[in-house]
């Protein structure tokens, strides 16, 4: 059944806090851990629904995994092109994410799987998924209209590598086809004309890959893997999640007189957009204890109270925010001005139509705002009223990001349930409490 909640306006935000381990080095460090040869450690892995649907994923495909402490775990993997035939459909639940890069591992082995998922993951589109699979050897041998979930692959018996040309900038497509070629000869090369995250590169150089990343044309990347490479297991230090702290963040800094830190959040930076952003309206953010684990770097994040201003975020800054943007609209919201961002056509293949949802928060709590082919337009105010009834689509992203702007408006904001805040952020809203936010 769903389960509403209401934030309430609150006192200043105050405390110390390390928020959930990142989704997308989660996801990575359990399927190159199932890939390599010997034994994975990982420590503050995301115990999220999503991340552990990729854990029994990697299970079912035959890897030993488990859990040996709060957040740590091991895995003792089958090699690269190693997986068996699982018994069952894959269930991913709510991830894209795992969905889809379990699909490029699964490509490159000799055997068949079915992926399925809840219904807001059977209505997203995979096709940009396969069709590059199918160029290395793999074949949809089953899957709904337009090649959605359920969908069964038939892994390539035996690989070719290929030079993709991403369409979009999309770090899963790139990752579906470099975990593909790790089971192909030769060399697999992905070329963006945009840079997307950079994770799955950093991890496979982590468990042992050659794999070359160099600037292509402005904006771009040409990633180069060489194949059939013996991983060997590694340990992985999970950073916090920076797509998680964007939420106590933005609070902190739409709630007068907060003063919170945030421990471990990472700072790669093509993850960083929003905080870029964030002090460009104004933001006291500030960074501290630097360092870094398995390429991933990370630091210690304080964040006061600000007046933000209105500002202009440019397209190509869209790869490094993307699942961000939701709360970046709340704090426009509370900015004087107007903010426009710029180039957001990935929002609208999300868990919901994120553009016209985010949209539709801000409207129903007071705030002017408009859609502009694929440019969202928020007019602050400085503050905002509140007392609306917000529609989540099943979106994690939306429950939190309207969770987070009524602890600043005049009115209680409500959201009509907060089941799918557990598939990334199971902790938010009791740390957010621990913090002071007021919720009812």
């Amino acid at each position: 059944m769903p389960t509403p909640l209401s934030a309430h306006k609150s006192a200043a935000l105050e405390g110390r806090e390390r928020v959930p381990g990142d989704k997308s080095i989660s996801h990575r460090a359990l399927i190159l851990g199932a890939l390599a040869v010997g034994q994975t450690r990982i420590t503050g892995l995301l115990e999220g629904e999503d991340v552990l649907n990729t854990a029994k994923a990697m299970q079912a495909l035959g890897a030993q995994v488990e859990r040996t402490g709060e957040f740590a775990w091991t895995v003792r993997g089958v090699g690269v092109g190693g997986f068996k035939a699982p018994q069952q459909p894959l269930d991913f639940g709510n991830s894209g994410t795992g969905c889809r890069l379990v699909m490029g591992a699964v490509a490159g082995c000799p055997i068949e799987a079915t992926f399925d998922g809840d219904a807001s993951l059977r209505s997203r589109p995979m096709r940009r998924i396969v069709d590059p699979l199918e160029l290395m050897g793999a074949r949809v041998t089953a899957s709904q209209d337009g090649g959605r979930l359920p969908l069964t692959l038939q892994g390539a018996r035996d690989p070719l590598p290929i030079v993709y040309r991403t369409p979009v900038a999309s770090a899963q497509i790139k990752s579906a086809v470099l975990l593909a070629g790790l089971s192909a000869p030769g060399t697999t090369t992905v070329i963006e004309a945009e840079a997307s995250r950079d994770h799955t590169e950093l991890m496979l150089k982590h468990f042992g890959a050659q794999i070359v990343s160099e600037k292509e044309g402005v904006h771009g990347r040409k990633i180069t893997l060489t194949g059939q490479p013996e991983l060997r297991g590694a340990d992985v230090v999970v950073p916090a999640d920076p797509s998680s702290a964007a939420f106590p963040i933005v609070a902190a800094l739409i709630v007068p007189g907060s003063d919170i830190v945030l421990t471990d959040v990472m700072t790669n930076p093509l993850r960083t957009g929003l905080f870029t952003t964030l002090r460009e309206m104004g933001a006291s953010i500030e960074e501290s204890d630097i360092r870094g684990d398995a390429g991933e770097p990370m630091a210690a994040f304080r964040i006061r109270a600000s007046k933000l201003v209105g500002v202009e975020v440019p397209p190509e800054r869209a790869p490094s925010m993307i699942d961000e943007y939701l709360v970046l609209a709340v704090a426009a919201s509370f900015a004087q001005g107007t903010t426009i961002m710029r180039g957001l056509q990935e929002l609208r293949v999300k868990e919901s139509d994120r553009l016209e949802a985010t949209a539709a928060m801000l409207r129903v709590n007071g705030v002017n705002v408009e859609i502009t082919g694929d440019d969202l337009i928020v007019h602050g105010t400085g503050s905002v009223s509140g007392g609306g009834l917000v529609a989540t689509h099943m979106d994690h992203r939306i429950a939190m990001s309207a969770l987070v702007m009524g602890l600043a408006s005049e009115q209680p904001v409500t959201i009509d349930d907060t089941t799918f805040i557990a598939t990334s952020f199971p902790d938010f809203i009791p740390m957010m409490q621990r913090l002071g936010a007021e919720f009812a």
